[in-house]
């Protein structure tokens, strides 16, 4: 090789060393952000599927944030409406206490009645003041919109969910069955005054809300009869009629769940000729046993779709959309002629949520108000706000109207309640699970790329140190053969 002045070891031996110190300084780089791409030169494949991840894993935690605020959001009208459900069972308490007066005396119903006013206006209150973030949740103010329901026809409608769709939906509703009530035969009395009971009967009369055994004294005429049994309607959901030939026996409640029984313990002998000493030849009146006869569901469709029913209560789900509501008594028993009616669900009201990262995965359902105006009313029973004082169901006035009310009424709020439950468990509940086990994939994934691995990176950072001082060392022989070439002079 040529001894010449042109180092060409040198300049070699400084490329080397500023391509260590340019590694030395990104490992240093790395170790010090403790990520792995810092500049699009580092990775540019691994920093486009980072880009990529980082969005999806932002996403995702934005909708972790808010199916979490979703959650406290039902959770605090979970908390208020159980709060609601303990009042209208101490209601019911106080109600079915005084629907046997004559062990009563009159201050004891009005401290009842001044009871059920106070637990009244606490239901109220509560529905007024439950709020999340600024927002009353049982007023009514989430409730879905609905139009065009006819009051004769379709009683205490409520929309629980309803789909994504801008448009509105209309309902065509068919009945096909009507709903009947639970009957039977009591006794064939006539109705003259001459026929009438011989002698003490004791009888149990059983119901949908339960059982009575009743004492009809000796000479009782049919008017008489069918008083001592109505007398215990509102503890056995059972109620007699006065026909010129009979007392009939009906439920005060339609459907399958509805139904009479009667048992006769004793007597039962009615005598078709008043005023014997003995009963009269013919058994034809007497009062007999008659095993339980129960009622008829209505028979709905919605849609073309069959609905489910209970009695007149009718609940329907299709398409996202579900919906509950009591049929009214003469539409539903088939006493109006016609037998449709239609209403529209409209795409505006409700409670609507996100559950995942896109706008399908939104769910609306409506919180419609429990105030005490608007609990009750199906199946012919008074609004549960009609149990005040001086009301058609307060306890002076009818317990036994108050008591259909109020059990009417913890039906609907543990309806409301449940639905409620339903959503925060298998929809918000199981979003959010699905979100957290996205959330820890995603971040791993994102780490796997981007993330920096301190060993590695330690190690190369070791290596890299070392070469910097071997080429620094070599640049100082290197320079030596300048001197080589002066002392040839």
């Amino acid at each position: 090789m040529a001894l010449t002045i042109t180092n060409t070891s040198t300049i070699t031996l400084l490329n080397i060393l500023n391509q260590n110190q340019a590694n030395q300084a990104n490992s240093l780089r790395q170790l010090t952000t403790g990520r792995r791409i810092n500049t699009g030169k580092d990775d540019p494949a691994g920093l486009i599927a980072l880009s990529s991840l980082n969005a999806e894993l932002t996403a995702v935690t934005s909708s972790l944030n808010n199916n979490q605020r979703t959650d406290s959001m039902l959770t605090v009208a979970d908390s208020a409406i159980s709060e609601i459900s303990s009042l209208l069972g101490e209601i019911e308490t106080l109600v079915v206490g005084s629907t046997s007066s004559a062990g009563l005396t009159a201050s004891e119903i009005a401290a009842n009645q001044s009871q059920v006013d106070d637990a009244l206006a606490a239901i109220d209150r509560i529905v007024d003041t439950t709020n999340f973030n600024g927002k009353k949740l049982l007023d009514g103010a989430f409730a879905i919109e609905t139009s065009g329901v006819a009051n004769n026809r379709i009683d205490n409608l409520r929309v629980f969910s309803r789909g994504q769709g801008t448009t509105d939906l209309s309902l065509s509703v068919e009945r096909t069955t009507s709903a009947q009530l639970a009957t039977a035969t009591f006794s064939t009395m006539g109705g003259a005054s001459t026929v009438r009971t011989s002698g003490a009967t004791q009888v149990v009369i059983q119901g949908e809300l339960g059982t009575a055994v009743l004492t009809i004294q000796s000479a009782q005429t049919q008017a008489q009869v069918v008083t001592a049994i109505n007398n215990a309607k509102a503890q056995t959901g059972v109620s007699a009629i006065q026909n010129s030939g009979s007392v009939s026996l009906n439920s005060t409640g339609y459907g399958t769940d509805a139904f009479v029984s009667v048992n006769v313990l004793s007597g039962g002998i009615v005598n078709s000729s008043y005023g014997t000493a003995t009963t009269d030849a013919s058994t034809a009146n007497d009062v007999a046993n008659t095993s339980k006869t129960a009622g008829t569901d209505a028979v709905i469709t919605i849609n073309g779709q069959a609905a489910g029913a209970d009695g007149l209560d009718v609940v329907y789900s299709a398409n996202g959309l579900s919906l509950g509501f009591t049929l009214d008594s003469n539409y539903g028993s088939g006493n109006t002629a016609s037998t449709s009616t239609s209403f529209t669900v409209k795409a505006s009201g409700g409670a609507t949520f996100q559950l995942g990262t896109t706008t399908s995965t939104r769910q609306t359902i409506g919180l419609d108000t429990l105030a005490t105006y608007s609990l009750g009313g199906g199946n012919g029973t008074l609004q549960l706000s009609e149990l005040k004082s001086g009301a058609a169901g307060a306890l002076k006035t009818d317990p036994g109207k108050a008591l259909s009310a109020v059990r009417e009424a913890i039906s609907e709020v543990a309806s409301t309640r449940g639905r409620i439950g339903g959503f925060q468990k298998f929809q918000v509940g199981s979003a959010i699970r699905s979100l957290q086990s996205a959330q820890i994939g995603l971040t791993e994934a994102a780490s796997v790329i981007g993330d920096t691995d301190f060993a590695s990176t330690t190690s190369k950072l070791n290596r890299e140190q070392v070469l910097i001082q071997s080429s620094i060392n070599l640049l100082g022989i290197a320079n030596q053969q300048a001197g080589q070439i002066l002392q040839l002079l």
